[in-house]
């Protein structure tokens, strides 16, 4: 989750995500050549007393302004593609989970299980036990298991909302009318937070996104018991 003052993203929680943070890097780097080397040509150029009013153009500094630009283009496409191609590979998912959103929830439906289907709400502060997280918290978390590929299925209902979870890498609009697909797999249990990030009204903020990690034993007594009480509550 993020953290006061943070500057950065948030730590990697999924293979997807730590291929974000090296390109991030990576681009950042020559972000930083380039503006090095920009700022260095500018100073040189209003610094120097030398001048040639003769000389009206140079073919080497037109073949190497166009040259350069060229090279560095690709050395960005290239892992950016890459990464597109893995965001977007969806091979044999263990699980599907349809996610909906609402004005101003998230309901969520595990199509390989028949009626496991359930909202989540955000929790008032009022019911928030210690060292639970204001605005981020929910009455009924998300549940996967561990090492699982994971396939969502997102649209809304209503109005524009984005379904998204930085540490896993995860972020795709839900559309009325409109089926979206992401997958995520997490290597490691854990709980992790997001919000929706399409303004979708006056209560944008107060829809978070609780996926909750769990050993593959723990998700299967979560189907058997945990269900049943979902079940009982929504009654």
């Amino acid at each position: 989750m993020a953290h006061p003052a943070q500057l950065g993203f948030q730590d990697a929680a999924s293979p997807v995500m730590e291929e974000l943070l090296y390109f991030h890097d990576h681009a950042l780097m020559i972000v930083f050549l380039i503006s090095t080397l920009v700022l260095y040509i500018i100073v040189a150029m209003v610094s120097t007393k030398l001048t040639n009013l003769y000389i009206l153009d140079s073919q080497v500094v037109e073949i190497i302004w166009t040259v350069l630009p060229a090279i560095i283009l690709v050395l960005i496409a290239l892992p950016s593609l890459r990464i597109l191609y893995l965001m977007d590979e969806v091979n044999d998912p263990h699980l599907t989970i349809k996610a909906m959103g609402h004005q101003w929830f998230w309901s969520y439906e595990y199509t390989d299980y028949d009626e496991i289907e359930f909202d989540s709400y955000m929790l008032p502060e009022y019911e928030l036990y210690p060292g639970e997280f204001r605005l981020l918290e929910v009455d009924l978390r998300m549940m996967v298991p561990v090492e699982a590929p994971t396939r969502m299925l997102i649209s809304a209902e209503d109005v524009l909302h984005s379904w998204a979870v930085p540490s896993l890498g995860v972020k795709m609009d839900a559309v009325p009318g409109r089926l979206n697909q992401a997958a995520f797999v997490a290597p490691r249990a854990g709980v992790y937070f997001g919000q929706c990030s399409e303004i979708c009204g006056a209560n944008h903020s107060f829809m978070p996104i609780v996926v909750e990690v769990v050993p593959i034993e723990g998700f299967e007594d979560w189907l058997d018991t945990g269900f049943t009480i979902i079940s009982l509550m929504s009654c």
